[in-house]
């Protein structure tokens, strides 16, 4: 009998064959003595010391399915590489999109400046009013912006469209060069070219060797002045060092990040008292949509010996 282990934070019950023995398991706590011959695991919302505790004493594991877009974690807990492993690619796209739209409006729309003066008893009468919003010289408005795309994959694709019905054009940046989704997209090799006309730029790079510090002090510096830099993708994309030396340089307007090197965000990081960052805890995903519906489709491949979806190539 196949054993599958389903962590206790799944809300989204999948689909299982009666002849599946299902045992749920606390994220908190180590895999139970009585599910060590467990052939797969799906994890959400997992630790690190958790998921390498399961790597080494789930001895006959075959196959993980992570509820994570980005499989970075998963694959750094130390899986044996005979045991497949599956991303939840595409969980996340609209929970991370509109996230990523509302830190792109509360940048244009000055938001964090409004809840400073809110709690000072302050009338913002500098907020209000007649507003400057020329286009290349100005971020108050998405309608005309430049919205830059790094990333350009299943997230953009949903975001792209949101951006662009309030008037934003919108690029992405991808490996190679072409139209995807309806938008242009450039390649890494054009950067020094568009970075310049950006209004803001949008990370939604992986987590990989390739693109650690990805977003750093040659990238910032050829973003304008009154640019924005938003980063929901991985925090070791960016240069956190590197970015506050552009902000408090002023040769960057502003930065909006879920994501950090250090997680959670350590108490004495300047980035809390930088009064240009806004700062969200890691909150732009948190609800992967559809998944139960992944798990029971890669669950019945699993049975049968079919194709899995979002098999992660290592």
């Amino acid at each position: 009998m196949t054993t599958l282990l389903l962590p206790t934070t799944l809300s989204d019950e999948p689909t299982v064959p009666s002849d599946v023995r299902i045992v749920r398991y606390d994220v908190g706590e180590p895999v139970p003595d009585d599910a060590l011959d467990a052939d797969a695991l799906v994890l959400w919302g997992n630790g690190h010391e958790q998921m390498s505790d399961a790597a080494r004493r789930l001895t006959r594991l075959r196959w993980v399915q992570t509820l994570a877009a980005g499989p970075d974690a998963t694959l750094a807990a130390g899986f044996a590489d005979d045991v497949v492993i599956t991303s939840g690619r595409g969980l996340h796209d609209g929970p991370v999109a509109e996230h990523t739209l509302a830190l792109l409006l509360a940048a244009a729309r000055r938001l964090p400046d409004l809840v400073r003066a809110q709690d000072q008893h302050r009338w913002a009468g500098e907020l209000g009013g007649m507003q400057d919003t020329r286009p290349g010289q100005v971020f108050r408005t998405l309608d005309g912006a430049r919205v830059l795309i790094w990333g350009f994959g299943s997230i953009a694709a949903r975001l792209a469209p949101l951006l662009a019905a309030l008037g934003a054009h919108v690029t992405g940046v991808a490996t190679s060069a072409g139209d995807r989704h309806g938008f242009p997209v450039i390649s890494a090799f054009d950067l020094p070219d568009e970075l310049p006309l950006t209004d803001v730029l949008v990370s939604l790079l992986p987590a990989t060797p390739q693109t650690r510090h990805a977003v750093g002090a040659d990238v910032l510096a050829l973003l304008p002045a009154h640019a924005w830099v938003v980063n929901v993708g991985r925090g070791a994309t960016l240069d956190e060092a590197a970015l506050l030396d552009a902000l408090r340089e002023g040769t960057l307007a502003g930065a909006a990040l879920d994501v950090f090197e250090t997680e959670p965000l350590p108490a004495d990081s300047p980035l809390w008292d930088d009064p240009r960052v806004l700062i969200s805890p890691h909150a732009a995903g948190g609800r992967p949509v559809g998944a139960g519906e992944l798990i029971t489709a890669n669950l019945s491949a699993y049975l049968s010996g079919g194709r899995l979806r979002n098999v992660v190539q290592r």
